[in-house]
């Protein structure tokens, strides 16, 4: 977006209401959804207050650099970069995070992962429950299990260097002694003769092919190292399914988000590793979104 669509001339005198409607008749005509709540997030990042204030202060005068600073997260957004990117925060289950470019923006599918990985570990009692999260990216996970379940310690292992600074970030508030994050990879002999009670992971999923047809917030934003593996999608799922035969206690859980058509492929994987006990649990669409498998 050029910033004539928003400033008509030097002398134009904006308040926050003629702003908000301005902006949002520029993300609506270029086909952004919820384009209202986007510019209402940009403008109160911008005067640094809560969304519901600009509410109550719909006349107020919009100064000269507060417009030009509105104007150049606007036009980053009218690029399709991720709005979670550009205000370096969003919500996982209702905690709040760090992101940026380093890191995929947490998603509903994964909530649902640590949703039932947190089953998992109530159904253990009060006793103590180790756990290996495998692709940490911002550490979304390890922060919402250390949260909800007090007797959780986890082990957190990530490849990209980018992505463990912004997961210390987030994890630092939790304390390195109930999460330990470790830069490693999946597919080296990683923490050797360590062993765990569950194993949760949000791999790299999508095929190479289907990458390009991704949304632009995806596909020209987020890290392409942690949304695909450059073949046909379950690379990292076989060899996250491969650690767990090997570092999973006895009667132990590995819990697995995959792509909405990997799970024929999954189970068959995970019973050749050895998994008796192989069930999916539906996202709201109805589709099986995450496995549980127990050995």
């Amino acid at each position: 977006m050029e910033t004539a669509d928003i400033i008509s001339g030097p002398t134009k005198f904006w308040t926050i209401a003629s702003l908000l409607d301005a902006a949002k008749n520029s993300l609506e005509a270029r086909g952004f959804e919820d384009a209202r709540l986007n510019v209402e997030l940009l403008l109160a990042h911008v005067l640094r207050v809560r969304r519901t204030q600009l509410y109550a202060n719909y006349d107020r005068p919009i100064e000269p650099n507060e417009l030009a600073d509105f104007n150049a997260l606007l036009e980053r957004r009218l690029a399709h970069e991720p709005l979670q990117y550009i205000l370096g925060e969003t919500e996982f289950m209702g905690l709040p995070l760090y992101v940026n470019s380093s890191v995929l923006v947490p998603r509903p599918e994964t909530e649902l992962l640590v949703e039932k990985a947190l089953e998992t570990i109530k159904a253990k009692g009060n006793e103590r429950v180790e756990i290996l999260d495998v692709g940490t990216g911002s550490g979304n996970i390890p922060v919402a299990l250390a949260h909800f379940a007090e007797n959780a310690i986890i082990t957190s292992i990530e490849i990209s260097a980018p992505a463990v600074e912004t997961a210390a970030r987030n994890i630092r508030p939790y304390g390195f002694a109930r999460i330990s994050l470790h830069r490693e990879d999946v597919f080296s002999d990683f923490l050797p003769g360590k062993m765990f009670d569950i194993i949760v992971s949000n791999p790299p999923y999508v095929p190479a092919e289907d990458f390009e047809r991704l949304e632009p917030e995806i596909r020209d934003f987020e890290p392409r190292v942690a949304t695909t593996d450059g073949g046909d999608g379950y690379a990292v799922i076989k060899r996250v399914i491969e650690v767990a035969a090997g570092k999973l206690k006895p009667n132990c859980s590995l819990l697995l988000e995959i792509a909405y058509n990997q799970s024929g492929e999954t189970e068959r994987i995970a019973r050749s590793c050895g998994f008796s006990e192989v069930e999916f649990f539906n996202d709201f669409s109805g589709i099986p979104r995450i496995m549980r498998a127990c050995r």
